[in-house]
């Protein structure tokens, strides 16, 4: 009788300890958002959609956000694929970034994700949106977003990099391109960047002298539907931003704009860069390009000064590229502004 008891007690204690750990998570938020303080427009909201395992995405988002909120005001809430277990941030993690419901009260998706296969109640959200004639802005990595291996009857699989009846998938369709390959040679050639002649005078590109970073330069087939280069990428010799053209290799797109007409009939004002190496971020020009195809994506073009503010917030001290080699132990709240 008392052992009966006593494995009574033993199974309510467990059962105590186990509710409140799924309290825990259950109350963990599953994103961080960062408040605009003064600026053109505070009452307009950017979702970061953050999910690549290579080139630190998780350090570069957050402070481009920063950026966003302190300097320029507006409302950035940063979503991180998370590890179910521990709720950390888990670039390695392929199929969960919670918050995605987010995205129905954004006025820009900015996505920056590697090879995701997310649930289907996660991916809807994306994809809702993709179809609302909301503006999207994807960086590098995002050309080849997603990558069905398991679940290849879900109704979001056409989205997968290598697509053919949906051709390239995601990254094609709404980028302009999917993966092609390295056309600079990885960790060995940088990018310098460079306006495309006639384009000078596009908002996107204003208040820029110069654009460099020691991300490669991306291989390219063709761009799909009405997209127009405006920062070509020079291939340098190494990776410093004095070296030298590799005169071998021809100017390669490595910005551009198009527009993607989604299953609704509505369209979108898309902006792609295949820059950003986590230290690409580091170069006052990329930032500002970044800024400044916020304000394009948002048709606030008119707002966007002679040279916008982008000054980092804070430190910025990204990890270095390469698979597992993020910053351990961090969670969504740690990126909250001090």
């Amino acid at each position: 009788m008392n052992k009966t008891r006593h494995l009574i007690k033993l199974w309510a204690l467990v059962f105590v300890v186990l509710t409140c750990l799924l309290a825990t998570v259950v109350s963990a938020k599953p994103g961080v958002v960062l408040k605009g303080r003064k600026g053109p427009d505070k009452g307009k909201h950017i979702v970061f959609v953050i999910g690549d395992d290579e080139y630190r995405s998780e350090d570069l988002m957050p402070q481009l956000a920063k950026i966003l909120a302190v300097r320029h005001g507006f409302k950035c809430t940063l979503l991180f694929a998370i590890n179910k277990e521990t709720g950390e941030i888990d670039p390695g993690t392929l199929d969960n970034i919670p918050g995605l419901k987010a995205l129905e009260k954004a006025d820009l998706m900015v996505m920056f994700l590697r090879f995701r296969e997310l649930p289907d109640k996660q991916m809807k959200y994306i994809i809702d949106y993709t179809n609302s004639g909301k503006p999207i802005i994807g960086l590098r990595t995002s050309t080849h977003s997603f990558n069905y291996r398991k679940n290849k009857n879900s109704p979001y699989a056409k989205y997968s990099f290598r697509d053919k009846e949906f051709d390239g998938g995601y990254g094609r369709q709404v980028f302009g391109e999917t993966w092609a390959g390295h056309f600079g040679h990885h960790n060995r050639e940088s990018t310098r960047g460079l306006i495309a002649k006639g384009m000078e005078n596009h908002p996107i590109v204003k208040g820029i002298d110069d654009i460099w970073g020691p991300s490669d330069v991306y291989g390219l087939t063709t761009l799909t539907g009405d997209s127009k280069p405006l920062i070509m990428g020079q291939v340098l010799s190494g990776m410093d931003p004095k070296d030298k053209p590799n005169t071998d290799k021809k100017l390669v797109p490595v910005a551009w704009t198009k527009t993607y007409t989604g299953e609704k009939g509505k369209t979108s004002r898309v902006f792609t860069t295949t820059m950003g190496h986590g230290d690409d971020l580091r170069n006052e020009g990329f930032r500002r390009l970044l800024v400044n195809a916020c304000y394009w994506a948002m048709e606030m073009e008119d707002k966007i000064p002679a040279k916008s503010n982008v000054d980092i917030v804070g430190e910025y001290n990204p990890n270095e590229i390469g698979m597992g080699r993020h910053k351990k132990g961090l969670k969504p709240s740690d990126h909250k502004l001090q």
